[in-house]
C-alpha cells in the first residue's frame, strides 16, 4: 500500500542507484526506438520507473535534511551528482523528445503530460548542438554541487555557534519554556546555552533583556557562512551562462518561462506596487516602535537586533498580549490533533495515527481515509535538533497515480518544522507563529495528497508553477487565526483549561500587528532575488544591489556587517531562484479565495471548501492555476483582497 520508509544501505547505495538509472536508460531507449505510440505502453512505463527512482532516493535526501551526518552527507553528495548528470542527459535526449510528438493521447491528463514534457525538453536545450548540450550538462552538475555546498556550509555555521549565559539578569523574565530548553547544569553550576538554531535564536531575540547579547547573536546569525560569498559568485555566473545558451536575456526570464507571471518586469511592477502602498503604514509602525523603545528603555536609535524584543513588548502593551501566555495553550500534540480534525471537517476525510519505527522518536505518522478507504500518509517531524537544517517544509515522498499495470499508487509526504523540543519538564509548546507555520506546511501537503490525477508527472505538486505553489499553503494558514478553529485545540498544558475568549480576541486583533513592516521585508527579499537574476552580478555587486533596494523599501537599515545573502538558502539552495516573489504572487490567490469562502458571518462555507478541494487541490498540474481558479470561482483574483487580509483596506 505504502512504501516502507527505511534508512538506506549506504555501502551499496551508489551501486544501487546506478543500477536503477541503467534500467531507466534501457526503458528510455526501448521506448524511443520502438514504433509504439500508445500512451499507456510508453509514457506510463517511463513514469513507473521515475517513481521507482524517486522512492529509492527520497529517504536519503530526507535524512540528509533531518538527521544530517557525515555518512549520509557523503553519499548524498555523490548521489546528487549522478542524478544531476542523468536528468540533464535525459532532458537533452532528442530521440525521446521526437518520440513524444508521436504519442497518441485520449484524456486531458495525458495531453497535459505530453505538452508539459515537450516544453520542458525545449527549455532544456534539446535542439542545441551536442557540444552545447555537454556544456549545459556540466553547468547543471556544478550547480547541483554548489547548491548542496551552500546549504551544508549554512548548517555547519549554524551548529558551530553557542553562547553561554551565567548572569541571571541576562535571562530575567524570559519564558520558562525557553529557559528549560537552554538550561545546562554542570558541577552544580547553572548556565543557559543559546544557539543559532531557530527556536533558541528567536527565543532570545524576542525575550532576551540584554541588548549586547542580542547583538552578539544577531551578528553571529547574519554573518554565517562567509565562504558562501564565493559560491554565490559561481552560482550566479553559471545561471547566467545557462540562460544565455538557451536564448534568454537573463536567468530571471528563463525561470519565468513556465510560471504564472509573464516577465521579470511584471514581477517588479507587482512588488513595487505593494511596496508603495505598504510604505506609509510601515513608517507609522516603525515610528511607533521607536517611540516605545525610547520610553521603555531610553533607546535613542533602534537597531535591527532590537526589533523583535521591543515589538514583543509593544504588542503586550497594545493588546495586553503575552506570547508566552498564549504559548501555554498550544501544546504540540494538541495543535496537530486539532489541525487534523479541522482538515477532516472541512474536506470530509479522516486521519488515523499509526505506529512506525522511524528516523527519530518524535516523528508522528497518520494515514488519511476518504469514504472509508485509505488514501494517503503523512509523516510529521516537528521538533528542532542539531542534525536538522533550519526552517519548515513539506517534502513529497510517494505520488498518487495509476501505473502501466493499472495499479493505483497512494501518495505520502513529510511535514518538517523546527519547533521547540519537548524536555523532561515540559512538552513542546508552540508560539502562535509556529501554529501558523504548521498550518502552512499542511496546506502544501494537502495539495499533494488530495490529488486524483492518474498521471504521475502532473499529480500532486509535480509540475505546478512555482509562483502559485504557495497558494494552498497560504490559504490554509489563514485558519490559524480563526477563533472557532483555535477553540477546538487550545487548552492549557498544565490545567487542561480552555483558552479564554479574551486571549482569542487578542490573537485575532494582533494578527496584523506590524503587518506593513513584514510586507516590506518580504518585498525586499523578492526584489533582491528577481533583480539579482536580471543580469550578472558578483557578490560585491550583489551587496550593492541589496543596499540600493533597502534604501527604497526597508525602513530599518541593518548593520553593514549583515551578509543576509550568504544565508539566503531559498534562492541559492532551495529552488526559489528568481522565484521568491512567489510568496506574494500566490498570496493574491490565497487571500481572494479565503474571503470568497467566508459567509456573511465570517464562517467558512463547507460547500466552498469541498469545491476548493475538487477544483484546486485534487487537480495538481492538470491545467494552469489561473484557469483552475477561474473555473472554480468564475472570476479572476482581486488584488485588493490581499490588502484587506493585512488590514490595509483603505489602500
Amino acid at each position: 500500500m505504502f512504501c516502507k520508509f527505511k534508512e538506506p544501505n549506504y555501502s551499496t547505495f551508489i551501486s544501487d542507484i546506478k543500477s536503477i538509472i541503467s534500467n531507466y536508460n534501457a526503458v528510455i531507449n526501448n521506448i524511443s526506438t520502438s514504433n509504439e505510440t500508445d500512451f499507456a505502453k510508453t509514457i506510463k512505463i517511463l513514469e513507473d520507473i521515475d517513481e521507482e527512482l524517486n522512492i529509492f532516493f527520497t529517504p536519503l535526501s530526507h535524512l540528509n535534511s533531518v538527521m544530517n551526518n557525515d555518512a549520509n552527507q557523503k553519499i548524498y553528495e555523490e548521489a546528487i551528482q549522478i542524478l544531476s548528470i542523468f536528468h540533464t542527459k535525459l532532458a537533452h535526449n532528442s530521440t525521446l523528445y521526437e518520440k513524444l510528438k508521436t504519442i497518441s493521447t485520449s484524456t486531458d491528463d495525458q495531453k497535459r503530460v505530453i505538452s508539459e514534457n515537450i516544453k520542458d525538453f525545449e527549455l532544456s536545450g534539446v535542439n542545441l548542438p551536442q557540444k552545447t548540450k555537454n556544456r549545459l550538462e556540466d553547468i547543471d552538475s556544478k550547480l547541483s554541487l554548489l547548491s548542496n555546498q551552500f546549504s551544508q556550509n549554512l548548517l555547519n555555521a549554524t551548529n558551530s555557534f553557542t553562547l553561554l549565559i551565567e548572569n541571571e539578569k541576562d535571562i530575567e523574565n524570559m519564558p520558562e519554556s525557553i529557559l528549560e530548553s537552554a538550561k545546562k547544569e554542570q558541577n552544580g553550576n547553572v548556565q543557559y546555552e543559546f544557539t543559532l538554531q531557530m527556536p533558541s535564536y528567536i527565543g532570545y531575540m524576542t525575550y532576551g533583556p540584554n541588548r549586547e547579547i542580542r547583538e552578539k547573536l544577531y551578528c553571529a546569525y547574519t554573518t554565517r557562512a562567509p565562504e558562501n560569498s564565493n559560491i554565490i559568485n559561481e552560482i550566479l555566473a553559471l545561471r547566467n551562462e545557462e540562460a544565455t545558451i538557451l536564448g534568454f536575456d537573463n536567468y530571471a526570464s528563463l525561470a519565468l518561462e513556465k510560471r504564472d507571471a509573464s516577465t521579470p518586469y511584471d514581477v517588479i511592477e507587482f512588488l513595487e506596487k505593494i511596496a508603495n502602498i505598504a510604505k506609509n503604514y510601515a513608517k507609522k509602525e516603525l515610528d511607533e516602535l521607536s517611540n516605545f523603545a525610547y520610553k521603555y528603555d531610553g533607546i535613542k536609535k533602534l537597531e535591527s537586533y532590537d526589533i523583535g524584543y521591543y515589538s514583543e513588548k509593544l504588542k503586550q502593551e497594545l493588546f495586553d498580549f503575552d506570547e508566552t501566555e498564549v504559548q501555554e495553550y498550544f501544546e504540540q500534540d494538541r495543535v496537530l490533533s486539532g489541525l487534523l480534525d479541522m482538515v477532516s471537517n472541512l474536506f470530509d476525510v479522516e486521519f488515523k495515527k499509526i505506529d512506525l519505527s522511524l528516523w527519530h522518536e518524535c516523528v508522528k505518522v497518520y494515514d488519511m481515509y476518504e469514504n472509508g478507504k485509505v488514501k494517503s500518509r503523512l509523516y510529521f517531524d516537528l521538533e528542532a535538533r542539531k542534525e536538522k537544517r533550519g526552517g519548515a517544509w513539506m517534502h513529497d515522498f510517494e505520488t498518487h497515480f495509476i501505473d502501466s499495470k493499472g495499479k493505483t499508487h497512494l501518495s505520502s509526504a513529510f511535514i518538517v518544522c523546527n519547533f521547540m523540543s519537548a524536555n523532561k519538564k515540559m512538552p513542546s509548546l508552540l508560539r502562535h507563529d509556529d501554529v501558523v507555520t504548521l498550518f502552512h506546511e499542511m496546506g502544501h501537503a494537502l495539495h499533494h495528497i488530495f490529488s486524483t490525477n492518474k498521471e504521475r508527472s502532473i499529480s500532486g505538486i509535480n509540475g505546478v508553477a512555482w509562483d502559485v505553489v504557495e497558494f494552498p499553503s497560504q490559504f490554509l494558514e489563514n485558519f490559524a487565526y480563526k477563533k472557532d478553529i483555535l477553540k477546538t485545540f487550545a487548552k492549557h498544558y498544565k490545567t487542561n483549561k480552555n483558552i479564554s475568549e479574551d486571549l482569542l480576541e487578542k490573537i485575532e486583533s494582533s494578527k496584523n500587528f506590524q503587518a506593513s513592516l513584514g510586507i516590506l521585508r518580504q518585498i525586499e527579499f523578492a526584489l533582491f532575488d528577481i533583480k539579482l537574476h536580471q543580469k550578472l552580478y558578483s557578490s560585491d555587486e550583489a551587496q550593492k544591489l541589496l543596499d540600493e533596494i533597502r534604501e527604497t523599501t526597508s525602513p530599518i537599515k541593518p548593520p553593514k556587517y549583515n551578509k543576509f545573502q550568504n544565508g539566503f538558502s531559498h534562492i541559492f539552495s532551495g529552488g526559489y531562484a528568481a522565484g521568491y516573489y512567489s510568496y506574494k504572487w500566490a498570496e493574491v490567490l490565497s487571500a481572494d479565495a479565503f474571503f470568497e469562502c467566508l459567509d456573511n458571518s465570517g464562517n467558512f462555507n463547507k460547500s466552498k471548501a469541498l469545491g476548493y478541494k475538487e477544483n484546486i487541490l485534487s487537480k495538481g498540474n492538470l491545467d494552469n492555476m489561473r484557469v483552475l481558479y477561474e473555473k472554480w470561482l468564475g472570476k479572476t483574483p482581486n488584488l485588493n483582497n490581499l490588502f484587506k487580509l493585512y488590514g490595509l483596506e483603505s489602500a
